[in-house]
C-alpha cells in the first residue's frame, strides 16, 4: 500500500458522502497526515441497513489522527453546503481540499427510470458537485496547494454504457465534465481532477447490487484511498486529470495488488465505464464455443416452438429445478421468476440494466421483442428461446416453459446458452449480471435470494 508522507499535515478536507465507503476511505488515509475533516453527509441517525453516521466516521478519523467535523449535509439542498463550508472556515480557517464523492445510482433503462430517480441522480451527481466545488472554490483559492477531486470516470463515448443505464452515465459524466470546465477555469488556481477505480470495489452499494459472494470479486476501498492521497499530494499543476487508481498507482511503484483484493487471487470484476482490453484468441473461441452451444439447443428443441413438448438442455434444467423444488424454497423465496431467454442475441460488456422498483411486473411481448401465437408461446429462435418460468411463491411451487401463473416480480434476459451455464454453476450470477450477459428488471432482492437458490441447487444440476 501507499505509505504516509505527512504532507496533509494540518490541511481541511471537505468531503461529501464521507460517513461510509469510499468517502470515508479517503478520510481516514488524510486523517493518518494529522488533516482536518470535513465530513459533509446525509446519515446523523443510524440507518436501517446501511453502517454508520457522520458521528461515527467522526470517532474513527480521530482515533486515525486527525480532526473532524460532522455536518448534515444532502448536496441537494444549496443551503446545507453553503452552511456547513462556512462552518468549516469557522472551525479550521480554511478549505484546502474538497472531494466530491457523493453520488446516487440507478441502472436503469429510460422507459423504467422513474422521474424522481433521475432528479436524484442528476441533483446528487451533476448539481451537488457543481454547488459544491462553487461554494469551496472561494476558500480553495486561498489554499496554497488546493484540490477538487471528483469520483468520476473518464468520458467513454462508447455507446453501450449509454444504452442500459442513460441517466445514470449522464449524470456520472456531468461530475466529469466539472472537472474538464474547472479545471481549465481555474489553471494556475485549484488543481481540479477525477479518480474512477480500475475493478469493482466493495461498499454497500456494491452488496445491494450484486448480492452475496460479489464482494471477492471487488477491491477494498484502501485502493482509491491511496489514488486519491497520491493525487491530493501533488503541486496543483497536475490537474485535468483522469485518473484510474491502479494505473496512477503503478506509476507510483506499487506492484502489490493482491493487498487491495477482498480475496487475493480471485478474478476481479472490472468497473463501469472501461473498455477492457480482452485477447482476441480468447475471445474468438468464446464465441465459437457459444456458437456450438446454440447449435445443439437449436437442433434438441426446435419443437419446442410449435406446440411440442421442449427438450434439451433449457427444458432438463427446468425439469431438475422443477424436481428440487420444496416448500422451504417457496416459503423462504417468495417470488416468481420469468426467463426470456433470446438466443445469440449480441451482448455488450459490462452492458446491464437493472430496475430497482420493489413493484411486481408483468411483460407483455412488444417489450422483449418476442413474437408469439395464438397459445403465448414465444417463436422465432427454436433454441430454448422464448419464456420460461420458476414460481416460488405459489403452494408447491413450479417450473417450467410459457409464462408464470402469476405475475412476475423479476424478469431475467439472457441467452439460452448462458442460461445453462448459470444453472450449473459455470457462470456466475453477478459476474454474468455486470459483463452485460444477464439482464434483470423488477425486484433485486429477489433476483439475490434466487441466487443463493442457484448455490443449493448447483449439485444437482
Amino acid at each position: 500500500m501507499l505509505p504516509n508522507t505527512g504532507k496533509l499535515a494540518g490541511c481541511t478536507l471537505f468531503i461529501t458522502g464521507a460517513s461510509r465507503g469510499i468517502g470515508k476511505a479517503i478520510a481516514l488515509k488524510a486523517a493518518k497526515d494529522g488533516a482536518n475533516i470535513v465530513i459533509a453527509a446525509k446519515t446523523a441517525e443510524p440507518h436501517p441497513t446501511l453502517p454508520g453516521t457522520i458521528y461515527t466516521a467522526a470517532e474513527e478519523i480521530e482515533a486515525a489522527g486527525g480532526k473532524a467535523l460532522p455536518c448534515v449535509v444532502n448536496v441537494r439542498e444549496e443551503q446545507q453546503i453553503v452552511n456547513a463550508v462556512e462552518k468549516a472556515v469557522k472551525t479550521f480557517g480554511g478549505i484546502d481540499i474538497l472531494v466530491n464523492n457523493a453520488s446516487a445510482i440507478s441502472l436503469t433503462g429510460t422507459l423504467e427510470t422513474a422521474t424522481k430517480k433521475v432528479n436524484l441522480m442528476m441533483d446528487v451527481n451533476v448539481r451537488g458537485t457543481y454547488l459544491t466545488s462553487k461554494a469551496c472554490l472561494p476558500y480553495l483559492r486561498k489554499s496554497k496547494n488546493p484540490h477538487i477531486l471528483n469520483l468520476s470516470p473518464p468520458m467513454n463515448l462508447n455507446p453501450m454504457w449509454f444504452k442500459n443505464h442513460c441517466a445514470y452515465t449522464i449524470s456520472k459524466y456531468g461530475m466529469s465534465m466539472c472537472v474538464l470546465g474547472m479545471a481549465e477555469e481555474f489553471r494556475g488556481e485549484v488543481a481540479v481532477n477525477a479518480l474512477w477505480p480500475k475493478t469493482a470495489i466493495h461498499t454497500a452499494a456494491m452488496d445491494m447490487l450484486g448480492g452475496a459472494g460479489i464482494e471477492k470479486q471487488c477491491r477494498k476501498t484502501d485502493i482509491l484511498a491511496d489514488a486519491a492521497y497520491c493525487i491530493l499530494t501533488k503541486p496543483k499543476t497536475f490537474t485535468g486529470n483522469f485518473v484510474i487508481d491502479e494505473v496512477l498507482l503503478r506509476e507510483e511503484g506499487i506492484k502489490d495488488f493482491d493487498v487491495y483484493a477482498i480475496a487475493p487471487g480471485h478474478p476481479l470484476m472490472p468497473d463501469f465505464f472501461l473498455d477492457v482490453e480482452t485477447d482476441t484468441t480468447s475471445t474468438k473461441q468464446e464465441r465459437y464455443d457459444a456458437a456450438q452451444e446454440e447449435k445443439k439447443l437449436s437442433g434438441s428443441q426446435q419443437e419446442g416452438a410449435n406446440g411440442a413438448k421442449p427438450s434439451g438442455p433449457v427444458a432438463e434444467t427446468f425439469r431438475v429445478i422443477q424436481g428440487a423444488m420444496t416448500e422451504e424454497y417457496v416459503r423462504s423465496t417468495q417470488g416468481v421468476f420469468q426467463f426470456e431467454l433470446s438466443g445469440l442475441l449480441e451482448q455488450g460488456p459490462g452492458a446491464a440494466a437493472l430496475v430497482l422498483d420493489m413493484e411486481p411486473l408483468s411483460l407483455s411481448p412488444h417489450r422483449t421483442g418476442l413474437g408469439t401465437d395464438r397459445a403465448g408461446v414465444a417463436q422465432g429462435w427454436g433454441d430454448g428461446g422464448g419464456t420460461w418460468f420458476i414460481d416460488l411463491k405459489t403452494k408447491g411451487g413450479s417450473a417450467g416453459f410459457g409464462k408464470p401463473p402469476v405475475a412476475a416480480d423479476v424478469v431475467m434476459s439472457m441467452s439460452s446458452a448462458d442460461f445453462v451455464k448459470m444453472f450449473t454453476g459455470k457462470l456466475k450470477p453477478t459476474l454474468a449480471f455486470m459483463s452485460g450477459k444477464l439482464r434483470i428488471k423488477g425486484n433485486m432482492a429477489l433476483a439475490i435470494k434466487l441466487e443463493k437458490m442457484l448455490s443449493q441447487l448447483n449439485s444437482k444440476l
